[in-house]
């Protein structure tokens, strides 16, 4: 008698189970087990978003209609693979709306382009600042005008992380 393999009518019927689908199983180290089964817990992350407008001047009556859910993993992710989140210190960006203790998300996959926000190492030292071509000139320059730009040259090892796409900013 054979043991083991695959047996016709053996295991769970597919689409049954939490997920309502077919599952695959798949091997993910030890150590992120934990964060893997949080991110899958709270999956649906929608919140209740209201069709009305807030007036940010003169103040007009409330409505308590509830356009839909909002989730914002899909306002502020595009690119989920590529994206990271990154805690902001210093006060070097606070003219570009980026404050300390401010969460950057931040997409690898986006280019970075003149004049975009962007993560990089430079000679190992990690910063916020907006990317800035000048002709042959390649600065990477604060938006607080107590700091000076950084001026890239060859000397320097520079690795840009990615493109801060999003704030994340307590009020």
């Amino acid at each position: 008698m054979p043991s083991g393999g695959i047996r016709s009518g053996a295991g769970r019927p597919k689409g049954q189970g939490r997920f309502g689908e077919e599952t695959k199983p798949v091997r993910i180290p030890v150590s992120m087990v934990d964060s893997v089964m949080t991110f899958i817990q709270s999956y649906d992350l929608s919140l209740p978003i209201y069709s009305n407008k807030v007036n940010a001047g003169f103040p007009s009556p409330a409505d308590d209609h509830i356009e839909g859910k909002l989730d914002l993993n899909t306002h502020l992710i595009k690119h989920p693979s590529a994206t990271f989140f990154v805690k902001a210190t210093g006060d070097s960006m606070i003219n570009a709306g980026i404050h300390e203790g401010d969460i950057l998300v931040v997409d690898r996959s986006l280019e970075a382009r003149n004049g975009k926000v962007v993560i990089a190492a430079v000679d190992g030292n990690l910063t916020v600042k907006r990317l800035k071509k000048n002709g042959k000139d390649m600065l990477l320059s604060p938006e607080n005008n107590n700091y000076k730009p950084i001026k890239l040259t060859e000397n320097n090892d520079v690795v840009i992380w990615g493109v801060v796409t999003n704030v994340i900013h307590k009020v």
